[in-house]
């Protein structure tokens, strides 16, 4: 996990703040917000569970990159929860940049925990931003990292879980955007509460843009759109359009005034069902080699038992290897140990809990 408590030393060219932030009491979710969390059934997240891919292009036709979302049902200390995994990577001006979420939500939405790593990697210059939030003892706990070349700034807040009501982060907005697809309803009013860049409680909130035909490869698709407007204390409010398929896929993502859209370029198949595994037959003089590879599958099946469990691992290296392939290091394991070293724990110790990582 991020290290960014005050009481840790700070290395020089680092930054170090700990705030006690307005609450935002004036800042609340609507009662549309709310109902709409506590509503959400078991079988709708079922629904959820399947992933998007869409690819990124310029106003041209030019591909830029690609963006994907993918919603499992897992388990984190325990507890039955959805694991969302998006990520979005490509270039600007051929400078590479991307976006990463994981994030581990309630069956209502509610964030236990989440990681957000941003970058942008420009010649001779880079910005990496980090930030992790989790529930502990009754309160969200964030921490964010944000590296500006070699100047670093690490910051450190709470927020009582009552405050964070109706609270929609950028991994909970992806979800619950699949859900109202499905539902094809957005009720009126429906507010919920966000953070800004400075970690400060605004508002996020959403309307119906209604049914339009979509080009989708070679198909013109009826598609439902969801508006989505991200308020700000000090900036204009940002506005995003999504626009899905029948069965809850996202067809078209695109932020207002942006040159850049994502879209889905063809209609997604049906899931394959997974192949029966298909029993090994044995000679009968092979004892010592039987042996062996009863063994071998017995840890094969141990092995993927537990990365089921654990699907967070799938996220966590694909998401390193783009980085290193992106930067290219001559040092792999100092390279390694400096990706990794801002999500150690600083949580106490407990043995059953599992962190998610970028």
């Amino acid at each position: 996990m991020m290290e960014a408590s005050p009481e840790d030393e700070t290395p020089a060219g680092t930054l170090a703040k700990t705030e006690e932030l307005d609450h935002g009491e004036d800042l609340k979710a609507s009662e549309e917000a709310i109902t709409f969390m506590s509503s959400i059934e078991p079988a709708e997240l079922q629904e959820c569970v399947f992933p998007d891919s869409l690819v990124t292009v310029s106003e041209g036709g030019r591909e830029l990159g690609r963006f994907s979302v993918s919603v499992e049902l897992a388990r984190r200390a325990q507890q039955p929860c959805v694991l969302l995994h998006a990520q979005s990577q490509g270039a600007i001006d051929d400078c590479p940049c991307g976006t990463t979420v994981t994030a581990y939500l309630t069956t209502d939405l509610e964030v236990l925990e989440e990681n957000y790593h941003e970058y942008v990697k420009l010649e001779g210059h880079s910005l990496d931003k980090r930030c992790h939030m989790v529930q502990r003892d009754g309160q969200m706990v964030i921490d964010k990292v944000t590296a500006v070349g070699e100047d670093v700034t690490t910051e450190h807040v709470s927020y009582p879980m009552p405050v964070l009501r109706g609270l929609l982060t950028e991994g909970s907005n992806l979800l619950l955007m699949r859900l109202i697809a499905l539902r094809k309803k957005v009720p009126e009013h429906m507010t919920f509460i966000s953070f800004d860049q400075g970690l400060q409680i605004i508002h996020t909130t959403f309307s119906k843009l209604g049914l339009k035909q979509l080009e989708v490869g070679s198909e013109m698709v009826e598609v439902f759109g969801v508006e989505r407007i991200v308020h700000s204390v000090e900036d204009s409010p940002t506005t995003w359009q999504c626009y899905f398929l029948a069965d809850g896929h996202l067809a078209s993502r695109v932020q207002v005034g942006s040159p850049v859209t994502m879209r889905l370029l063809q209609l997604p198949s049906q899931l394959e069902k997974g192949f029966e595994k298909i029993p090994l037959v044995w000679e009968e003089d092979m004892q010592m080699r039987s042996s062996f590879l009863d063994r071998k599958e017995e840890l094969r099946e141990d092995h993927a038992s537990y990365l089921r469990q654990h699907p967070e691992i799938r996220a966590l290296i694909s998401d390193f290897l783009q980085f290193l392939l992106l930067r290219k290091p001559d040092d792999v394991f100092q390279f390694a140990r400096e990706y990794f070293l801002p999500f150690a724990s600083c949580r106490p110790p407990e043995p059953s809990l599992k962190a998610p990582s970028l």
